[in-house]
Order: C-alpha cells, then sequence, then structure tokens
C-alpha cells in the first residue's frame, strides 16, 4: 500500500498471517471476529480468488496455491463459495434459472439434454419453485436469491462450501431458514462447511469447530462448545460477552472489548491483542504466544490461556 496519495513509498498490509487449518470431511467449522480481522480474505485464498504469499492450501493432498491458473477451472469444482449479498453476486440480467444452469453446461456436469432436469432438481433441492426459473434476480426476494446463489455453488456438486456471511443481510425469520438449508445439504450431501460469521449464537447453532481471528491471525480454535462456553482467550470472551442478553433491568457497565482495532500495517509487537486486553503483561509486548492447550483439540494464542479465570478476566 502507498503511504499517502503524494508518496511513493509502500507499506505491506498482512491481511492473513500464520493460519493454520485442518478441516475433517463432513464437518462443519466456524470462522468468527469482527470486521477487518482477515475472515473473508481468508475465504478468498481458500478458493484461490486470492493467490497466497506463501503456504498451501490442500484439498485431497492437491495444494490449490501451486495449481496452474490453467487448471484451476476443473479443481475449483471441489470447492465453491456463497457470498454475502445475493443480488452483487448474480448477474442482474441473467435468469436465476440460467444461473443455475451456466455451471452446468461449462463443467458438463450433466448431458446437455439434461441440464434442465437437473436445474429444476437443484431449484427443488433449495426451496425454490422451478416457475422461478425464468426471472431474474430483482423479481425475487433476499432469501430466494441467496437459494439461487446456494444451488448455483451445488450444482457443480463441491466437497467444500465456504458460506462467508451468508445469512447476515437475511431478516430473522429467512435467516432461519437458510441456516436449516445449510443444515440439511450438509446432512445430505456430506459437505464440509465452512461458514463465516460475526454473529456467535448463528455459529453456535450451526458449527463442529470455530476458529476466533484477530487481525489477520487465529487466536483460539476449539470445539464449538468449549470455546463459546469457556473461552481461554480474553478476546473470544469479550466476544461471547457482547452478546446482548435480553434481560430486564440488565445493563452493561462498560464495552465487553475496549478501544479500536489497531492498523494492520502496523499491528502491535508480541500479541496483536495486547493494546485492548486487561491482563496484558509486559511479556505480552515482547514475545508472539503460542498455543497453548486449553482443553481436548482446544488451543488459544495467550501466554496466560492456561490460567485459570482471574477477576480481571471475568469482566471482560
Amino acid at each position: 500500500m502507498r503511504r499517502s496519495f503524494f508518496s511513493r513509498a509502500t507499506e505491506v498490509l498482512h491481511a492473513v498471517v500464520d493460519v493454520s487449518l485442518e478441516i475433517a470431511a463432513g464437518e462443519t467449522l466456524g470462522i468468527v471476529g469482527e470486521s477487518g480481522c482477515g475472515k473473508t480474505t481468508l475465504a478468498r485464498l481458500i478458493v484461490r480468488l486470492h493467490t497466497p504469499d506463501r503456504g498451501r492450501i490442500l484439498i485431497r493432498e492437491r495444494d490449490l496455491a501451486s495449481t496452474p491458473a490453467a487448471e484451476l477451472r476443473s479443481t475449483r469444482t471441489r470447492l465453491q463459495m456463497v457470498f454475502q449479498d445475493p443480488y452483487s453476486s448474480l448477474n442482474p440480467r441473467m435468469a436465476v434459472g440460467d444461473a443455475i444452469a451456466e455451471p452446468l453446461h461449462v463443467h458438463r456436469i450433466v448431458p446437455p439434454a439434461e441440464v434442465e432436469r437437473e436445474r429444476d432438481l437443484l431449484m427443488e433441492r433449495v426451496g425454490l419453485s422451478r416457475r422461478l426459473a425464468s426471472r431474474l434476480p430483482r423479481e425475487l426476494s433476499g432469501g430466494q436469491r441467496q437459494r439461487v446463489s446456494i444451488a448455483r455453488a451445488l450444482s457443480v456438486r463441491p466437497e467444500v462450501l465456504i458460506a462467508d456471511e451468508a445469512v447476515s443481510s437475511l431478516d430473522v425469520s429467512v435467516r432461519a431458514q437458510i441456516l436449516n438449508l445449510l443444515a440439511d445439504l450438509r446432512a445430505e450431501l456430506g459437505l464440509t462447511l465452512i461458514f463465516i460469521s460475526h454473529d456467535l449464537s448463528v455459529v453456535d447453532h450451526l458449527s463442529d469447530r470455530v476458529a476466533v481471528m484477530y487481525l489477520g491471525r487465529v487466536v483460539e480454535l476449539g470445539p464449538t462448545a468449549d470455546v463459546l462456553g469457556a473461552g481461554g482467550h480474553p478476546y473470544t470472551r469479550g466476544l461471547v460477552a457482547a452478546i446482548p442478553q435480553p434481560v430486564v433491568g440488565h445493563r452493561r457497565s462498560q464495552p465487553a472489548i475496549r478501544g479500536e482495532l489497531p492498523s494492520s500495517v502496523r499491528p502491535p509487537s508480541g500479541c496483536v491483542f495486547r493494546t485492548r486486553c486487561p491482563i496484558s503483561q509486559s511479556i505480552c509486548a515482547e514475545v508472539l504466544p503460542a498455543n497453548l492447550a486449553v482443553g481436548p483439540m482446544h488451543w488459544a494464542a495467550c501466554h496466560f490461556a492456561t490460567v485459570g479465570v482471574t477477576p480481571a478476566m471475568a469482566e471482560v
């Protein structure tokens, strides 16, 4: 990045740093964190919409990071992505039935004579009437458009489906329908699902494990019930504490997480969360914390992750 409009000097913004994840077939991994933490960049890296500067993206031992561009078309059918805004991710001048059928033609999923039948089956699978096939995206509701996006992603029969804030722009009632649809599709098709959201209640409902991101790094990873119920990192506990409580007379006396997100261009030394952490010590500014075990298959990148909850922690 250029430092300013009038300067030729550049700086580097590290959107995702040293992230290492493994996802089992059929598992749902939730990725949470506040805006700007790198969730969407990570998703785009996984499907190779962005090319990583280093590292590997392995699916069944094949490295997408080093796959030549000419070979990506066939490989990408294994991974598909559903974006946050279903209207901008659909061609506004293309009928939704054609949008679903186009990948079937391009990747030759079925013979040409069977494309229309396969399209209708996909529409029914996501809860859309085949009579809507001739409609344009603007003629559908937000929930219907997102169902079209899901059907289009499923048309190439992927192994991994990435949902990037796929329900955040929808009404609450429609959001529940789409979440139930994703859960049903995962069970029916054996999909591996990566679900990105800032809504912890949604992640809790859908995910087997959850990764918590902060300033481009994964700071905690483990089973959803353990991470959200007894987080080992102060940032995780702050996110959980920030969930609104529908209790009459309850009012939080201070913010769950104080301060502003630091610059990704000039991140803090040592622990990236230390400038907002209520239990930060001198070691936090000097040493990048290692991943410390908090429980079975559960770790947190905090120098004090294995220490019992102190009063200071309880107030986060």
